[in-house]
């Protein structure tokens, strides 16, 4: 058993900001080693993060040869993930890595292989999946108060194109072509940055439906709008799986889409305003409208951190249930795949 465990970071950008602070609030870990090509990037987070000159790598790979890590996260642009963990794996390193976690089936399968050999930690960084508000929906489910699940819907999406001027006049915000989010060369657009997560939420609620295999599934009705710079600027399809359950998907970068999610059963359905995030959920049986707990997080992070935590400390391979399971993950590249390349 580990008394602290040892945390390295790989990619400093600000998903990696935000996880390295509640690293600092949360109990029996350390961050205490971090890597990063950019020397501005990484003084910065040796100065907040207090971390040892010897343990600031301008190489990934020297990270991962540190005595010091116990398990890395990986944050870089998702074109570097699927080498990135190949080498983490090499070095025997548990492993949480960003979403989405592979580009392609092939890439997952190539992982779950190399890992099943080794019998390494690995997640993928859905961290809305152990916030509070997704186990009152599980609870719900599973109580059967919403009937038989029917189908659902579940969006992401904001606008990053325009932006809104005197009288109503919309004009083009400034994009970068070579970040992340816009650049084909690094996998960018709104399906794999944001459409991971509807994709990944309908996964979590099929896989509660009884009697049928959530595994067993087609995408249908894809529907894709391309940018100036190549990428996905907004995307839809409709997931089929076994039985009949099915789930429309969204995500956009080109229009205020959101982040709700609905799920109709035979009794009712659940209104969720904020899927990701927390929020109100709504419970709506006949006319009846009943407001469920309002749910807040100042921490988002803080709970998957917690169960990372815990899993490791109990010698775990994965986290817990609803975290997102290594199955999961090879099933929903798969979705994300299809989606992307149709």
């Amino acid at each position: 058993m580990i008394d602290i465990i040892k945390w390295g970071i790989i990619g400093l950008g600000n998903v990696a900001h935000g996880f390295a602070k509640s690293l600092q609030k949360t109990k029996n870990v350390k961050l205490t080693a971090i890597a990063s090509k950019t020397p501005d990037k990484l003084n910065k987070f040796k100065n907040e993060f207090n971390i040892n000159s010897n343990n600031c790598f301008d190489d990934y790979e020297k990270l991962l040869n540190s005595a010091e890590v116990d398990i890395v996260y990986i944050t870089l642009p998702n074109t570097f993930h699927f080498h990135w963990a190949l080498e983490a794996i090499k070095k025997n390193k548990r492993i949480l890595i960003e979403k989405p976690a592979f580009l392609n089936l092939d890439q997952a399968e190539v992982i779950k292989k190399k890992i099943d050999e080794k019998k390494i930690f690995f997640t993928e960084g859905f961290f809305y999946r152990y916030l509070p508000h997704i186990s009152d929906i599980i609870n719900i489910i599973n109580k059967d108060e919403i009937g038989e699940l029917i189908s659902m819907e579940s969006f992401f999406g904001k606008n990053l194109l325009t932006k809104k001027k005197l009288f109503f006049f919309e004009k083009k915000k400034k994009i970068n072509p070579s970040g992340r989010l816009f650049n084909t060369k690094l996998a960018g657009g709104c399906i794999l940055d944001l459409g991971c997560y509807p994709s990944s939420f309908s996964l979590l609620v099929a896989s509660l439906i009884k009697n049928i295999d959530y595994k067993n599934f087609k995408m249908l009705d894809i529907k894709k709008d391309i940018g100036e710079t190549g990428v996905d600027i907004e995307a839809s399809a409709v997931i089929q799986f076994e039985g009949g359950f099915t789930s429309l998907i969204k995500s956009s970068f080109k229009n205020d889409v959101g982040r709700q999610s609905i799920i109709k059963g035979a009794k009712g359905s659940l209104i969720i305003n904020d899927t990701w995030f927390g929020g109100t959920i709504k419970k709506k049986i006949g006319d009846k409208i009943i407001e469920l707990k309002k749910r807040h997080y100042d921490e988002v992070l803080l709970y998957e951190i917690e169960n990372i935590t815990n899993a490791i400390s109990n010698n775990l391979r994965e986290v817990t249930f609803p975290g997102m399971s290594l199955e999961q993950t090879l099933l929903n590249t798969k979705i994300l795949e299809e989606w992307f390349n149709a």
